[in-house]
């Protein structure tokens, strides 16, 4: 009932925790019923609160008169206003996004800025009962998991939506039983908007044969976002289980993915943030039983089959530079670390056998030296045999996975390979009784 309202209002705001009573609040409103209603809400109940209003300058003078509509509503309710005028049309074709999208963005960018610098601790918006099931019902549509069934939420961060309890009708009634003026926006009426579509059309078709349809299907995104607690408790047991990290590359163990119930599922909760998409995932679970090499690009990252494992690894996004080391001096940085050059007399210090160091003659080398990602059809003599060897064949016999593979480097001395980085010296340029000056190089980490 619509003079219960205000009693409702104060009882939803607690039973959620929405926020401390003591706390300002910003209050987004557009001069719409659903946000009038509740400036007027916070008034009554006598929280403390500021007005902020967007003119996205779409609908010429209808704009001008929310704007003034709001700044009156403000002035008569004795509560701070803040305004703002955004060229929304300028700002689709600068980042080509669509008006909706615009607008959403524009909005809720400088809300927070608002928020923020006048030091509200929340910020209010007016999204009611039908708005939550709306959105639930338009995710069911495009296809979602458990999350795009629980509406939108009474709290997000610092976004709160203090009347998700009520019924529109409940708000529209309140108005007129109190006198409270409010603006409608003519782009509410049209049916091009997919959510004006499901509002004016869907919901009210099913409630022909289902009268109480919002409220069931309310009633059930209650139980399904306390549904979604228990899911997402045993989605981290599983997480936990499954995905191990190593360095920037992770690793879910096959066997125990194939063994895992519910299959589909659990490897959906595992993937989706590593750009996987619905269609992929099956392609991804095909990799279970292929052999090792085989793998996926997704938008972001590549799953790879390796062995007992499925590697993630991200997409490299651009082509990895060379670097140019013009004397035996200098100290280089790179994806994988750092190497450090210097030149010395050969003495009669044992030659270092460990992979992050590398001794070469150093007549047996010129500069610059180049040093770069291998590529297919790179060759050169390992130490200690004779016959030369593709990079690639080297790197499969040392069991590399297609990730390791791709963050090798090589450097290059007059177009010969010297140096598999942190790997194998080239044979040729070995440290022999007749070497008198030596290049020594160090791989170390990046700081």
């Amino acid at each position: 009932m619509p003079q219960h309202l205000l009693t409702n209002f104060i009882t939803y705001i607690a039973g959620q925790r929405l926020f401390d009573p003591s706390q300002r609040i910003l209050l987004a409103v557009s001069g719409g019923v659903d946000s009038v209603v509740m400036a007027h809400l916070f008034k009554q109940a006598g929280f403390s609160a500021g007005i902020a209003h967007c003119n996205f300058q779409l609908r010429g003078e209808e704009s001008l008169r929310d704007e003034q509509f709001v700044q009156q509503l403000a002035a008569t309710l004795d509560i701070p206003l803040y305004t703002t005028r955004f060229d929304t049309t300028a700002y689709t074709q600068r980042h080509n996004v669509s008006i909706q999208v615009a607008a959403r963005e524009l909005r809720y960018q400088w809300l927070e800025e608002v928020r923020q610098r006048e030091g509200y601790s929340h910020l209010a918006t007016a999204h009611h009962m039908q708005d939550s099931v709306e959105t639930a019902l338009m995710n069911f549509c495009k296809g979602t998991g458990i999350a795009g069934l629980h509406g939108i939420l009474p709290k997000q961060e610092r976004i709160i939506r203090p009347l998700l309890f009520a019924d529109k009708d409940i708000l529209v009634a309140y108005a007129a039983l109190h006198q409270i003026n409010f603006v409608e926006d003519s782009s509410n009426i049209t049916d091009k908007y997919t959510r004006n579509f499901f509002r004016h059309q869907i919901i009210p078709r099913m409630q022909e044969v289902f009268p109480a349809a919002v409220k069931n299907m309310d009633n059930s995104i209650q139980r399904m976002r306390e549904a979604e607690i228990l899911y997402q408790e045993s989605v981290a047991r599983h997480r936990k289980r499954l995905l191990f990290k190593k360095d920037n590359t992770w690793m879910i163990p096959v066997l125990k993915l194939q063994q895992t119930v519910p299959l589909q599922t659990v490897a959906w909760e595992l993937l989706k943030d590593f750009g996987c998409s619905v269609a992929q995932l099956q392609q991804v679970l095909q990799l279970l039983h292929s052999e090792s090499g085989r793998y996926v690009e997704t938008g972001t990252h590549r799953i790879i089959r390796n062995r007992a494992w499925l590697l993630i690894t991200p997409v490299e996004q651009a082509d990895a530079p060379i670097h140019v080391i013009d004397s035996p001096s200098e100290n280089v940085r790179y994806d994988n670390g750092q190497l450090h050059f210097r030149e010395q007399e050969r003495g009669q210090a044992a030659i270092p056998t460990a992979a992050e160091l590398a001794w070469l003659d150093a007549a047996r080398v010129s500069f610059p030296l180049i040093l770069r990602k291998w590529k297919q059809g790179d060759y050169f003599y390992p130490l200690g045999m004779p016959k030369k060897k593709k990079v690639s064949r080297f790197l499969i016999d040392q069991k590399l996975s297609l990730p390791e593979k791709e963050k090798v480097w090589v450097l290059e001395s007059a177009k010969r390979i010297i140096w598999i980085v942190g790997m194998r010296i080239d044979d040729r340029v070995k440290i022999t009784s007749g070497t008198k000056n030596i290049l020594a190089i160090a791989l170390k980490n990046r700081d």
